[in-house]
């Protein structure tokens, strides 16, 4: 277990050391969300009547928006790691080979921690103001990453996969369309009776519902809280597992 740790813990060093290197990139991962943000609230913001202020209830669906993000561009490095020879390098190494997948999965993690305190504060300048205690706070971060989990073995599937970077860079508009078609910048019987009952019953609806109640202490809209709040970490553990199989599968498979 210490071996398998040790590997794990070298590949996202190096995961992160690519991620300082690429400036572009970064500028784009925190930039992008405070962008969508700053337009939702300043622009739609006025416009939007939910019964509370608009700033408080588009926070969370921003947040894993920009998680989304980050995790597409896990396909973009995990790619680049397949197509360029160093996938072979590694594997005639004494590592673990999944570990390789893992470094990138726990990379995501740590990026997509500091885009959502980026996003926090931005949103705080605005106006929003969480009610939310010390454990709903732990709670609602535990929740974020549980998200940020699933969907970056999601993406690290998709990188082995694919052949080319654009194939791998199509991935984010898949994580940026889910966000949309939820609860996360209206709510969900204001849509369409036929797109009505997709953002009821994909992953991404739970999950916002849960940040969002617990953020608010308490104090959302949310019927039933602890039930969605069991949905969604079922939804983030199920899906988890399973793309972490798939994709440790499809590496091994992958010459």
């Amino acid at each position: 277990m210490t071996h398998l740790m040790s590997d794990v813990s070298t590949m996202a060093t190096r995961s992160l050391r690519l991620v300082s290197r690429d400036v572009d990139a970064m500028i784009t991962a925190v930039v992008l969300p405070v962008i969508i943000l700053l337009m939702f609230v300043l622009v739609f913001g006025g416009a939007v009547d939910i019964g509370t202020e608009y700033i408080n209830y588009v926070t969370p669906g921003v947040i894993l928006l920009a998680a989304g993000f980050g995790a597409a561009n896990t396909a973009l490095a995990v790619e680049r790691d397949m197509s360029s020879g160093m996938v072979d390098r590694l594997r005639s190494m004494p590592m673990t080979a999944w570990t390789v997948l893992s470094g990138h999965v726990v990379a995501s993690l740590v990026k997509n921690l500091a885009t959502t305190a980026i996003v926090f504060g931005v949103s705080m300048a605005l106006g929003f103001r969480p009610e939310a205690s010390v454990l709903e706070w732990l709670a609602a971060v535990g929740m974020i990453l549980l998200f940020v989990g699933w969907i970056t073995w999601l993406a690290a599937l998709v990188g082995v996969l694919v052949r080319s970077p654009d194939a791998a860079g199509g991935f984010s508009f898949f994580v940026m369309f889910l966000p949309y078609v939820s609860s996360a910048f209206v709510p969900v019987d204001t849509l369409p009776s036929w797109l009505r009952g997709f953002a009821e019953h994909q992953p991404v609806t739970p999950v916002i519902e849960t940040v969002r109640d617990l953020l608010s202490g308490g104090a959302s809209a949310t019927a039933d809280p602890s039930g969605v709040a069991l949905l969604a970490v079922g939804w983030c553990l199920g899906l988890g597992l399973l793309f972490a199989v798939a994709a440790g599968l499809a590496f091994r498979a992958r010459r």
